[in-house]
């Protein structure tokens, strides 16, 4: 007798899907870009940062502002700064150098800083003199020292021509306040001189201070101001033995100076 299969029906057969697909759904991941709506923001904070960083600039670049002394300055004009000394006129205490203003400094009190050198004597300016000639201010006078290297030869007492321009820069000071007295005097060093000319130095530093007062008196100085001296090596700045001193001791000074008469009459 046959056997019955027991076996029941089959069951419905699955479709196959290609290994392809497969493969594409397994690994493939739909990218998706998500649009920023407040992506403007960032661009909008950058502009206004470079505002704000080029306003600092521009406030570093103007400095402060003038303020209210600037302004009271700026509206009187020029006026304010066009008065200057009057020639002949002196300066309070008989002084013939104009007051010194001691700088105002909040840190350190003005009557401990030192008061500075002026520059300027009867408005014309002191420092364009150059290096040649030495300045010494006191109260009652100006001294202009030049070395007589400038302006004589050795053992001569003609006036070289390299220091001619240099007495012409003094001629405009000089002859700023013709009230003043002018004295010309000339220095040696202590070496002797013995010359048929000049027998000694007292004939060689009359001769050099004569020669610079006849110059000056020909560019335009007023001769009765003009008073020349000789003091040979009796007053000198340095050592006589030491050669560099000896260079400083010859020299010529001009001296800027009230007359007794005028200090007198002052007092």
């Amino acid at each position: 007798m046959a056997a019955v299969s027991q076996t029941g029906p089959s069951p419905a057969r699955q479709p196959r899907v290609s290994t392809a697909v497969g493969r594409y759904r397994r690994w493939h991941v739909d990218s998706r870009v998500e649009v920023e709506e407040e992506g403007w923001l960032i661009t909008y904070l950058d502009v206004i940062t470079l505002i704000l960083v080029l306003m600092v600039v521009l406030l570093a670049f103007a400095g402060p502002g003038k303020g209210k002394d600037g302004q009271e300055a700026q509206a009187q004009g020029p006026s304010a700064h066009a008065s200057g000394p009057v020639p002949g006129a002196p300066y309070p205490g008989g002084s013939i150098v104009p007051p010194a203003v001691p700088p105002t400094s909040p840190e350190a009190p003005a009557a401990s800083a030192p008061a500075p050198t002026p520059k300027t004597l009867n408005g014309l300016p002191l420092d364009q003199l150059g290096a040649d000639v030495e300045i010494v201010m006191t109260d009652d006078a100006v001294r202009f020292r030049i070395s007589s290297e400038i302006l004589f030869e050795s053992g001569a007492a003609s006036l070289a021509t390299g220091g001619l321009p240099v007495l012409d820069r003094l001629i405009p000071l000089l002859n700023s306040d013709p009230s003043l007295r002018l004295v010309v005097e000339g220095h040696t060093d202590g070496v002797p001189i013995q010359t048929e000319r000049f027998p000694s130095n007292w004939e060689l530093s009359t001769a050099r201070a004569a020669a610079v007062a006849r110059y000056l008196i020909e560019r335009g100085v007023a001769p009765q101001r003009v008073q020349a001296s000789g003091f040979a090596d009796t007053r000198p700045l340095g050592s006589r033995d030491n050669p560099v001193d000896r260079v400083h001791n010859r020299r010529v000074e001009l001296t800027m100076e009230r007359a007794p008469s005028s200090t007198a009459k002052a007092r």
